[in-house]
């Protein structure tokens, strides 16, 4: 299945390659993007992550200083955040019926924007109200290799490389699985450069 997971996948987890295309998503994450702009966030800890971002949809996914949180309000503009396109909705519901999670409607999606060297360290999703519903992540532009752990931070990981125009849906018994992205290698993508955009859809509220 991939150079660096060939095992299958874990329970609960499904990969749709070239289920995206970035030609028609891109224009609408720009318009998204001049709305909303893509930031650099402030954690708890009081860094930053090295991955920018921003969201749309009714709900948006924020962290400074005083934790993690959803919130319906764009911090940075004042605003409720950009509506989510139909087109979104549609790739994210098609995917996860695809995945077994029939009649997911997303209310959030978090924009991610990787330059080279960026990551994501390992986390878990646990800031949404219902575990029952699955993450539906969109790769877009240059590929990134995806780490899935167990339901600890300690337990090992394993790698799987997710390309352009992969879908990852991801839920039922892998729902709070640890997971992260290594960080990213310089490479060019035709319609994205040296970037990679990462879509993630959430039920959140």
């Amino acid at each position: 299945m991939n150079d660096l997971f060939p095992e299958p996948l874990p329970d609960g987890i499904t990969l749709l390659p070239r289920q995206a295309d970035a030609v028609a998503l891109l224009p609408l994450i720009d318009a998204i993007a001049a709305m909303s702009p893509p930031r650099h966030l402030t954690v708890p800890g009081g860094g930053s992550m090295s991955v920018a971002m921003t969201n749309c949809g009714m709900l948006g996914w924020v962290s400074d200083r005083s934790g993690y949180r959803y919130d319906r309000i764009d911090p940075l503009t004042g605003r409720p955040w950009p509506a989510m396109p139909a087109a979104f909705t549609e790739l994210a519901a098609g995917a996860a019926a695809q995945a077994g999670f029939a009649g997911f409607m997303p209310d959030a999606c978090l924009i991610n924007s990787y330059a080279p060297g960026a990551r994501m360290g390992l986390h878990q999703d646990r800031d949404e109200r219902d575990f029952a519903w699955p993450i539906v992540s969109v790769s877009l532009g240059l590929d990134a290799v995806f780490l899935i752990g167990g339901t600890r931070r300690a337990d090992p990981t394993r790698a799987l490389v997710l390309a352009d125009g992969a879908v990852l849906v991801f839920g039922g018994p892998a729902r709070r699985m640890y997971h992260g992205v290594r960080p990213l290698k310089a490479g060019h993508h035709p319609l994205l450069g040296a970037r990679r955009l990462n879509l993630t859809f959430r039920k959140a509220g």
